[in-house]
């Protein structure tokens, strides 16, 4: 008899949303090959928050508890104003009781070294930029999808496009989409060590600016800040003392944080976001996943969250149609369209109307947003949790995640 020919796929892109469809269709017996076109894995030094959604994906993949076990937001949390008042409060053992499970702050580079232990070592190639020659036929067993490489062509039943919000992937798929379009604001973020500094993790909105800072498991300090700004423009002496310009007046402890960072600990980038939805989220052989497919700006937390249910979800879908005796590629792959369009659509939406909300400059509009939500946050104690309902409660489908081998939580 002959022996069954192993599914070859090919992932573009070695980020979170890459590694967790690699590591997902590895899980199903799929040889999967990752292109990264930096030295290293390491990604750009911040940190991520997952969601209980994303957690649930990581499940489906065996990681979840591991990551669940570096939550470090305890007690209370909330938005602020600048001069320190609270507008809302919320506690992390509500949240973790509402949505099921904890919201978890970590490196990228943490979240990034779980994914890729999941990956044989030769699975991953770093410093190997990639192109799509071909995106093949899934009708058509005799025209994979191709990809080009410095070292020549790959040829793929799958290829997975985690190639960012610049994706050239997308670009060859869909040359008349406009591609992503300039938010309006930069940002900035750090992670530093701030030994013997307590607080609580929070939000600050200021007449056009935003500060979050939330503490690391490890002990150090994750924080971020975003401001309108021209696109393109950047300090003339430093971003850390452009951030102590805007917001080294504000409350404790951002002075301190601003204080323990160095200029080199600073990042800045301007933010991109996708405002006309793709036709699809695949053509031919290839899917899109993550800021290829649906960037959005990160007023929700929701980036990396989405780019990990995607890779989980046309992982799951893929295999459902091959334990079905269908043609896997192309019911899994239109499968995944219908499912992952609209939602990320809906929450990418709502991080730009987050954004357009905690970056007001008007200062009338100001002060009636704060009362607003002060006013029903105490009226109403689970607001700022209930908000977020419709994006933490995802849930991938029980049956496809018990054929992965990794019980779901419920």
């Amino acid at each position: 008899m002959a022996q069954a020919q192993v599914e070859r796929a090919v992932v573009i892109g070695g980020g979170i949303g890459g590694l967790t469809a690699a590591a997902a269709l590895h899980r199903r017996g799929t040889r999967v090959t990752v292109l990264e076109r930096s030295g290293s894995l390491e990604p750009v030094g911040s940190a991520i928050s997952l969601a209980p959604n994303a957690l649930r994906a990581l499940d489906v993949i065996g990681l979840g508890d591991d990551i669940r076990a570096l939550s470090a937001w305890q007690g209370d949390g909330g938005l602020r104003a600048p001069g320190g008042r609270w507008l809302a409060r919320t506690d992390a053992d509500a949240a973790a009781e509402r949505f099921g499970g904890p919201l978890v702050l970590l490196h990228r580079a943490t979240l990034i070294d779980h994914l890729a232990g999941l990956l044989p070592s030769d699975a991953v190639r770093t410093a190997t930029a990639a192109h799509l020659v071909d995106p093949g036929d899934p009708g058509d067993p005799a025209r994979p999808a191709r990809v080009g490489t410095a070292d020549g062509e790959l040829e793929a039943d799958l290829v997975v496009a985690a190639d960012g919000i610049h994706s050239t992937v997308r670009h060859a798929l869909f040359p008349d989409h406009p591609g992503p379009v300039y938010s309006g604001f930069t940002t900035w973020r750090t992670v530093v060590p701030l030994p013997g500094v307590r607080f609580a993790s929070h939000e600050t909105w200021g007449p056009g600016r935003l500060w979050g800072t939330h503490p690391l498991k490890d002990g150090r300090v994750y924080a971020y800040a975003a401001a309108l700004a021209p696109a393109g423009e950047h300090a003339a002496d430093d971003e850390r003392a452009e951030l102590l310009r805007r917001y080294g007046d504000w409350h404790a402890p951002i002075p301190a944080v601003l204080a323990a960072a160095r200029p080199e600990d600073v990042l800045r980038h301007d933010v991109h976001h996708i405002t006309e939805p793709l036709p699809a989220y695949h053509r031919g052989r290839v899917a899109l996943v993550g800021d290829a497919a649906h960037a959005m700006p990160p007023t929700l937390g929701q980036g990396g969250n989405q780019a990990v249910e995607d890779a989980v979800t046309l992982a799951l879908l893929h295999a459902r149609m091959r334990s079905r005796g269908g043609t896997p590629i192309a019911g899994g792959l239109s499968a995944y369209t219908a499912d992952r369009l609209p939602r990320t659509t809906g929450i990418a939406r709502r991080a730009v109307r987050a954004a357009r909300l905690g970056l007001m400059t008007d200062r009338a509009g100001i002060a009636v947003r704060d009362t607003a939500i002060t006013v029903l946050s105490r009226a109403v104690p689970a607001l700022l949790l209930r908000s977020f309902d419709e994006v933490a409660s995802w849930r991938p489908p029980t049956s496809d995640a018990v054929s992965f081998g990794a019980e779901p939580r419920q």
